[in-house]
């Protein structure tokens, strides 16, 4: 698909549509004991999909994707109704209209007013109906990592693409600030946040679905061509977060592995680190060593730049202030971003989910974090059968926090976390007495 989008990119509309369409069928025509799994596979997919589609401007809207999500789980609430447990999540959309009503006489004359709530909004909302969904909602682990699956397969198409789109990062360094070229001429940050959740999926397939050693080889292959692109692309947050996510799965497997599995997974993990130095080493040879200045936070002389954050601490400061002059309602949605364009600092969006949350909706942003943050963890204290949980709960929890929820995959990986796992039962082999 990466190599279709590439050469002929008015297919990236047409195959939108029938991917959509696709899907809105399968949902429709599902018996009631498929509905969730084949939503869930839906969402997967545009969740990952959703930068290979702005990339090529083939949705039918910017937002397409988070549209989508909700769609579909609304439509699996209707066959399969919710569980009454998840009414917090309902609090928590509740809690999201204050800040449109604050917006509706804070913002500006000149502020489009639907498409700025839209554009903040549709993140939260997006997160907090797909968390109705799954909240409580019986799923196989074997059907958990299909729907890793359908989401990870658009990413390598993404990978594809952007080896296309930028064979030779060399005729594209400009130093050591994000690079738009190597991301696709699309958002660097974003792209390596959708790089760094497929880098993600790849090292649970390396570990779990790889029974042959051709499978192995072929996800190590995969692993580096991805790794390589999130690095070149010189944005550090998405490459953090995956490498939190792929340490705090790695722990987990090993806690829950018997000794004799230990030490396959030793091998394996060697395999892989090994593939990763290389990747790096690519990377910093095909970056003339600029890569490793920007990870040791210098510029391209190698003089050390005084904010790591690339200004999103002082962003964050803005945020900050803005709770504090209306600490209870907050300011509105979308009011941050409306004072930096009256400030002539430009159409700067929030980088930083916390910060914006508590400047935009005040105290009730306070209430609203408490219950993305505490009701997860309860739900695992009690329930740790999720393999994937603390990997889940980490991506949302550093993604929301250097990207926002500007793309639909952080909300959809945080309703995962909800999802009750099962495990299917061995059968039992017993054998027949002879008479």
């Amino acid at each position: 698909m990466g190599i279709l989008f590439f050469m002929f990119k008015p297919f990236s509309k047409v195959f939108f549509l029938i991917i959509m369409g696709y899907f809105l069928i399968k949902i429709v025509l599902s018996p009631p004991s498929k509905v969730t799994i084949n939503v869930l596979l839906g969402c997967a997919y545009f969740a990952g999909a959703e930068i290979l589609f702005r990339m090529t401007k083939g949705g039918i809207a910017y937002e397409a994707s988070k549209y989508l999500v909700i769609l579909f789980v609304l439509m699996g609430m209707f066959y399969k109704g919710l569980s009454g447990k998840g009414y917090p999540f309902f609090i928590y959309l509740i809690l999201l209209v204050p800040s449109i009503l604050v917006a509706s006489v804070t913002l500006t004359f000149d502020a489009r007013f639907r498409t700025n709530i839209a554009f903040v909004l549709s993140g939260p909302v997006c997160l907090g109906i797909a968390a109705l969904f799954c909240y409580d909602r019986k799923v196989t682990f074997k059907d958990l990592n299909r729907v890793l699956a359908y989401m990870v397969l658009p990413i390598i198409s993404t990978t594809t693409y952007l080896f296309l789109y930028n064979p030779s990062i060399k005729a594209t360094l400009s130093g050591t600030a994000s690079n738009l070229a190597a991301s696709g001429g699309f958002g660097p940050n974003q792209v390596a946040t959708i790089l760094g959740l497929g880098i993600f999926i790849i090292v649970v397939r390396f570990f779990l679905n790889s029974p042959t050693l051709f499978l192995k080889i072929i996800n190590l292959i995969v692993l580096g061509a991805m790794s390589y692109r999130a690095i070149v692309t010189f944005s550090r947050g998405g490459v953090v977060a995956s490498i939190i996510i792929v340490t705090v799965f790695l722990g987990v497997l090993y806690m829950r592995s018997r000794s004799r599995k230990r030490i396959k997974m030793t091998v394996s993990f060697i395999s892989m680190i090994l593939i990763i130095m290389g990747t790096w080493t690519v990377s910093s040879n095909e970056t003339n060593g600029l890569i490793d200045k920007r990870y040791a936070n210098q510029n391209a002389r190698g003089v050390e730049k005084k904010d790591i954050t690339t200004g999103r601490v002082d962003l964050f400061k803005e945020e900050i202030e803005g709770f504090l002059s209306s600490p209870f309602l907050g300011i509105g949605a979308s009011r941050v971003k409306d004072r930096r364009v009256e400030a002539g600092v430009g159409h700067l969006p929030s980088h930083n989910e916390i910060g914006r949350l508590l400047s935009e909706h005040g105290f009730l942003g306070i209430i609203i974090l408490m219950i993305l943050i505490i009701k997860p963890l309860s739900i695992y204290l009690k329930n740790k059968k999720n393999i994937y949980f603390l990997s889940f709960f980490c991506f949302w929890f550093a993604t929301i926090n250097h990207s926002g929820l500007r793309i639909a995959a952080p909300s959809f990986i945080y309703a995962l976390c909800l999802l009750n796992v099962t495990y299917e039962k061995p059968p039992i082999h017993r054998k027949q007495l002879k008479h």
